[in-house]
C-alpha cells in the first residue's frame, strides 16, 4: 500500500492506494483533520498513523473467519506471515529499527522454513527455537530481541483475528547477561587522540568522546548543525547504513532514536577549533580537486578528503582495526559515548545533566548504565551513616 498527502479545501487527505479482494486497484480518501500550513513532522506522524489504521482494519476484512465456518478465508505460512507483518508496520516505525527487524526475521525464516502454518504454530515449537538458537552461542539478549519481534508479530495476527492466542506469551527466554561497557580514562583517551591524528577518522573520534554521540549521530552531523556565533551545536540527524537489497546505502534520517535524542549543546572549545579547521579543510580541498571531488555530501561535516561521507559501518571497522593495529585494548566505538558519561560522572555531574547531555528517553536509561560508577555519592552515603551514628 502506498500513501501519498493532498490537500481538499485546505484540509490535508491521506490518499491511499490499494487492492480490493478481487486484485482491483482501488483508492480510499482519509481525512486527517489538519489544516494547511501545518508541520512536515506531524503531517508525517498522522499519515503513519491513518495508514497503519487502515491496514489493520483491511486485514481484519480480508482475513476475518466467517461465521459459517471454522477455517479463515486465508491462511498464512508463518514465514509468509512474518513478511507481511514487517511491511504493515514499516510506514510507522523509524528505517533503523526497521532494519534491524528484517535481520531478525532473517535468521527466524531460515530455521521454520516453510513447513508450518501460522495457525498451527504451538509454544513448542517456538521454545525449541528459542533453546536452540541460545546452545548455538547466541546470547540471551539475542534471543530476548528475537522473542521480541516473534510476540510482536503473533500479537498483531491476533488483532486481526488469524489466530485466538499468541503461542510466544507461552515461552520462556534464557536469562540477559547484564551488559558491562569498556571505559577509557584521561590518559587512555589521550593515547587515542594521538592514534587517531591525522587519520580521517580524527575528528569523528573527538567527537564521541566530548559529546557521547552515538556512531549515527556522528556520521549525521551536518555543518547547519553548529552555530559559530551563538556557539552551539545540535543534534538532530543520523545516517544509518542499509543493506536490504544486498548493496550498501547511505540513509539519511531526521528521525532519531528518541524525542529527548534531539538535543542543542555547547560548542565545546576544542571542537569548536577542530571544526574551523575542518571546514578550511574542505574548502581547500574542493577547490584542488575540482570535478573531482564529491559534491554529493556537501551538507556534511565528517567526509574524507576526496569529499567521501564517513559511513558507520566503516567509522566501525577502520576503528576497531586501528586500535588493534596500535595495540590499544579491545573496544568498541560506542564505548567513547561510554567512555565520556564516566568521566562526567566522576568528575561531579549529576545523572540527570548526563541524561540530558547523552541523549537518553528516561532518567532510568542513565541510572541502569552508569549507577554502578557513581562512586562518590557512596562516599557521601558513608559520610551521612558516620555522622548520624558516630
Amino acid at each position: 500500500m502506498k500513501a501519498s498527502l493532498q490537500i481538499k479545501n485546505g484540509v490535508y487527505q491521506v490518499v491511499i492506494g490499494y487492492k480490493d479482494e478481487n486484485g482491483k486497484h482501488k483508492t480510499k480518501w482519509i481525512t486527517t483533520g489538519l489544516k494547511e500550513g501545518t508541520g512536515k513532522r506531524r503531517l508525517e506522524e498522522r499519515r503513519k498513523e491513518i495508514l497503519s489504521e487502515f491496514e489493520t482494519e483491511y486485514n481484519r476484512k480480508l482475513y476475518t473467519i466467517p461465521q459459517n465456518t471454522a477455517e479463515p478465508v486465508a491462511r498464512y505460512k508463518f514465514t509468509d506471515f512474518l513478511d507481511m507483518w514487517l511491511e504493515t508496520i514499516k510506514p510507522s516505525i523509524a528505517h533503523t529499527t526497521y532494519v534491524g527487524y528484517s535481520k531478525n526475521i532473517r535468521k527466524i525464516k531460515n530455521y521454520f522454513g516453510n513447513d508450518i502454518m501460522l495457525d498451527e504454530l504451538k509454544p513448542i515449537h517456538i521454545q525449541t527455537f528459542y533453546n536452540q538458537m541460545y546452545e548455538s552461542g547466541l546470547s540471551g539478549n539475542s534471543v530476548k530481541h528475537l522473542h521480541t519481534n516473534i510476540r510482536k508479530a503473533l500479537q498483531y495476527a491476533v488483532k486481526i483475528d488469524l489466530i485466538q492466542t499468541n503461542p510466544a506469551d507461552k515461552t520462556e527466554r534464557p536469562k540477559c547477561e547484564k551488559f558491562t561497557a569498556n571505559f577509557c580514562n584521561k590518559d587512555e583517551l589521550t593515547r587515542l587522540f594521538e592514534i587517531f591524528q591525522g587519520d580521517r577518522m580524527e575528528l569523528c573520534v573527538h567527537i564521541a568522546a566530548y559529546y557521547g554521540l552515538r556512531r549515527s549521530e556522528v556520521v549525521g552531523l551536518k555543518w547547519d548543525a553548529v552555530n559559530f556565533e551563538k556557539k552551539t551545536i545540535t543534534i538532530k540527524h543520523k545516517v544509518v547504513n542499509d543493506f536490504g537489497d544486498g548493496k550498501e546505502k547511505i540513509i539519511g534520517e531526521d528521525d532519531l532514536k528518541t524525542a529527548a535524542s534531539r538535543r542543542t549543546l555547547p560548542l565545546v572549545p576544542h571542537i569548536e577549533k577542530l571544526l574551523l579547521a575542518e571546514k578550511d579543510k574542505q574548502e581547500r580541498c574542493m577547490e584542488l580537486l575540482k570535478s573531482g571531488y564529491n559534491k554529493e555530501y556537501l551538507d556534511y561535516i565528517c567526509k574524507d578528503e576526496f569529499g567521501n561521507l564517513i559511513t558507520p559501518n566503516f567509522i566501525t571497522d577502520h576503528f576497531r582495526h586501528m586500535i588493534k593495529k596500535c595495540g590499544f585494548k579491545q573496544m568498541r566505538f560506542h564505548d567513547l559515548r561510554h567512555s565520556c558519561a564516566s568521566l562526567l560522572l566522576a568528575n561531579g555531574i549529576s545523572m540527570k545533566q548526563i541524561q540530558e547531555w547523552l541523549g537518553h528517553s528516561t532518567y532510568n536509561v542513565t541510572a541502569n548504565f552508569y549507577s554502578h560508577l557513581d562512586y562518590n555519592s557512596k562516599i557521601a552515603s558513608a559520610d551521612v551513616i558516620s555522622s548520624v551514628l558516630g
